[in-house]
């Protein structure tokens, strides 16, 4: 088994008098794909949130490969390897497809950013030919991918995806899903998949994590969760 690239140590966050997250520990190995699965208000936007310091943990650790990132800002977090592709991607429709691409990768130096944009666009060709136009013009699977690709220009080792389906036909998330998969194999990338759509994000990952009231209530191999009667009834509605 690889080693844990990613480690959530009871980790902790709240907004105000409200307990979001209430001792989440669980690992994600290099190379990893797991789920994040649970009903509306469990707390998987929060858990990415505060694994990107975008929300500030008030108890617990995160480690990327062995550093404490917990209370890192936002802004390093990303150029120690975690990115993170928010619900509904944060394209920015009043740019450019390119221009969108390129704000990815701010921080790192022009010439790497033009090598990083060629493989970007080698792993989604549906954006070649959109490179000069709005990326309002984008269709909602084209926004998806503008918003994985954005995430890669800053080379990251982990990806964190919230809810990527997210209005997006049945075809189109099955291929977007089928994209992640395959971008793990391509790239060794590590992914952490928050989702609303369960037996879809189960089929694609190794592994995954039920959040319940904002603690976990179940984790295993992604086959076993699907295949469990009891936790799907319970936590997964299906």
């Amino acid at each position: 088994m690889s080693a844990a690239l990613l480690e959530v140590v009871g980790l902790g966050a709240s907004y105000g008098a409200v307990r979001a997250l209430d001792s989440v520990s669980f690992t994600v190995p290099e190379r990893g794909f797991r789920a994040v699965l649970g009903a509306n208000g469990a707390g998987k936007t929060t858990l990415l949130r505060t694994l990107t310091g975008l929300h500030r943990a008030d108890a617990g650790r995160v480690l990327l490969d062995g550093e404490d990132i917990t209370r890192m800002p936002a802004e390093r977090v990303i150029t120690r390897g975690l990115a993170h592709v928010p619900e509904g991607g944060g394209v920015i429709t009043g740019l450019t497809v390119e221009e969108n691409l390129r704000l990815g990768a701010l921080w790192r130096s022009p010439r790497r950013d033009r090598a990083t944009e060629a493989e970007v666009l080698e792993l989604f060709p549906p954006l070649v030919p959109r490179l000069g136009r709005s990326a309002g013009t984008l269709s909602g699977g084209e926004r998806q991918m503008l918003a994985i690709g954005r995430a890669l220009m800053a080379r990251p080792r982990v990806l964190l995806l919230d809810e990527p389906s997210l209005g997006l036909a049945p075809l189109v998330t099955r291929q977007i899903f089928a994209l992640l998969r395959d971008l793990r194999e391509r790239t060794g990338l590590t992914v952490v998949l928050v989702e609303q759509n369960a037996a879809g994000a189960l089929a694609a990952t190794d592994s995954g994590v039920v959040l319940g009231q904002g603690r976990v209530a179940v984790e295993g191999p992604s086959a076993e969760l699907l295949s469990d009667d009891r936790t799907r009834h319970a936590y997964l509605g299906f």
